[in-house]
């Protein structure tokens, strides 16, 4: 069968995974953009049993639900989430909720979604063709050649036994970590953070109050189970996520320096080290062995990339470029990001002007925003297992992320230059401050590691917390966003100041790590160290 296809494309998208569907979806309204997006996997793909990353932050969702216009599928066909929910220090391993549980009784006002990712990219696909985007499935690309001047690139791939090359003005690589065009360009770099992974799916919701019943008196908990559940260790982390389609997937995330791969690299190997350090889920998955639906690995699940966008009209997305960490779910962020400044790109090139300049702004930024959330990451592996010291910690990453990149991208202000150039003195305090907070926190937890028993904190009972997340989507203009991000940066120092002085009651040594003085106000961290002491 020959294929309909153009003489040439505006763009071509090389995998047709979550990103580049998503990045097809956000090109399809500019008027007679001609796009073709080649994908490897024959479709429909199945669901559940698909890829890793199920759970959205802010920024992610709102991508999907306000740029993509997802809405009415996300809310019909996936799960919401009720924030993450985390479980610390058990000593006696009886009762999952008899150490430190944080969370949410309440939904946030800025809202999150589980989503099945085989269920919502067969629904992205199959939505293409009335956009007018080509999508073909079961499809290998086999090379790429750049241009070198302002010709165009040519891709060659191979469809049902058939061989073809096309031109196109743009080569996007959406091809996850296979990363075509990262790979052939010699863009691969190190993040600095080795950490490894295992996951699978059981053919069933599990629900967390089975195996972690809520405690009547701290209230009624609004759906418990929706929430991306959390168990924390020294060293590791487990996720066990439901998805709308009737499953469960359950991940493990270890660093190497603590735990061995070796030890969860198979199903039967990881159940035996979730027996030793979370009993409470091996019990669940070994009831509903007989559901489960796929087992994967991932070693060295982080790393970088050397540059992502280019003026000569190529650009990475998704995972062909960084991946950060899961724990706080930032994939989907990374992506919503990186499509937002590729669709700028490639909306100005297609107008005719110039975007040397904007390329090397934006590529500055992406980096910026990535090594700015890999400090949360970074050498903290070792204070998970620190539920005193992480309460405090995760307050100070919430801030971090509410108040920068989904302020910003929410906001509809992650591409406007200009803007970020205003603010060039306030990032850099940014950054800075983030960097002496979580060396903070490194201090800290060697001098702080008692276990905590029967202590639930509800995360949207904390004023500061809960003011940052609601006011992400209020409606300002420019000088009124940049008088909400400068006051956001006042309160973050008091944040800061607040956490740093309340460690040094006790250890006054840490004062080292005492901002510089401004004038805040106070963010009222006195009952977390009330509660935590």
């Amino acid at each position: 069968m020959v294929l309909d296809l153009l003489p040439e494309y505006d763009v071509i998208i090389l995998g047709g995974g979550l990103a580049g569907l998503c990045l097809a979806r956000q090109l399809a309204s500019h008027p007679g953009i001609r796009v073709l997006v080649l994908e490897k996997l024959k479709h429909p793909v199945n669901e559940a049993a698909f890829k890793v990353g199920e759970s959205c932050a802010e920024v992610g969702s709102w991508y999907f639900d306000k740029v993509l216009d997802l809405a009415d599928h996300i809310h019909q066909d996936q799960y919401p989430k009720y924030g993450i929910r985390f479980f610390f220090n058990r000593p006696d391993h009886e009762h999952l909720g008899r150490g430190l549980e944080m969370g949410v009784i309440k939904r946030l006002p800025s809202l999150a979604y589980q989503l099945d990712r085989g269920r919502l990219e067969n629904y992205l696909a199959s939505e293409l063709s009335a956009q007018g985007i080509q999508f073909l499935d079961d499809t290998r690309v086999r090379d790429i050649q750049l241009a070198e001047e302002d010709g165009p690139h040519q891709v060659s791939f191979r469809h049902h036994d058939q061989d073809y090359v096309l031109p196109t003005r743009w080569v996007v690589d959406a091809s996850g970590r296979t990363g075509l065009l990262k790979r052939k360009l010699g863009l691969q770099q190190s993040s600095d953070h080795e950490i490894d992974s295992v996951w699978f799916r059981i053919g069933t919701n599990l629900d967390i109050d089975d195996w972690a019943p809520f405690d009547e008196q701290r209230g009624a908990c609004e759906k418990r189970w929706l929430s991306t559940n959390h168990m924390m260790g020294p060293g590791y982390w487990l996720w066990v996520i439901p998805l709308a389609s009737g499953h469960t997937s359950i991940g493990i995330v270890i660093d190497p320096k603590t735990h061995s791969f070796a030890k969860i690299k198979s199903f039967e190997r990881a159940l035996a080290w979730l027996e030793e350090h979370e009993p409470h889920c091996a019990t669940q998955v070994r009831r509903h062995q007989d559901q489960l639906k796929d087992f994967m690995v991932l070693r060295n699940c982080s790393y970088a990339c050397r540059q992502s966008f280019s003026d000569k009209r190529w650009a990475l997305t998704g995972e062909s470029g960084f991946f950060a960490d899961p724990l706080f779910s930032p994939g989907s962020d990374f992506i919503a990001i990186g499509n937002t400044l590729i669709d700028a790109m490639i909306r100005r090139d297609l107008k005719g002007r110039p975007i040397a300049a904007q390329s090397v702004i934006y590529e500055n930024l992406y980096r910026t925003f990535y090594d700015n959330t890999m400090l949360i990451y970074r050498n903290q592996y070792g204070l998970f297992g620190n539920g005193r010291l992480m309460a405090f910690k995760i307050f100070w990453d919430y801030a971090i992320y509410w108040i920068f990149l989904a302020f910003f991208f929410i906001q509809g202000r992650i591409t406007q230059i200009t803007l970020f150039s205003r603010l060039d003195q306030e990032l850099e305090e940014f950054v800075r401050l983030n960097e002496r907070m979580q060396a903070f926190f490194y201090a800290w937890n060697d001098r702080w590691s008692e276990p905590v028993e029967d202590i639930f904190i509800d995360q949207g009972d904390f004023d500061y917390i809960r003011r940052l997340n609601t006011g992400l989507d209020e409606e300002l203009n420019e000088a009124e966003f940049l008088d909400k991000f400068r006051e956001n940066m006042s309160d973050l120092f008091a944040f800061a100041r607040e956490m740093v002085e309340g460690a040094t009651a006790d250890f006054p040594e840490l004062a080292e790590y005492l901002p510089e003085c401004k004038d805040t106000g106070e963010t009222k961290l006195a009952t977390l160290f009330a509660i935590l002491r």
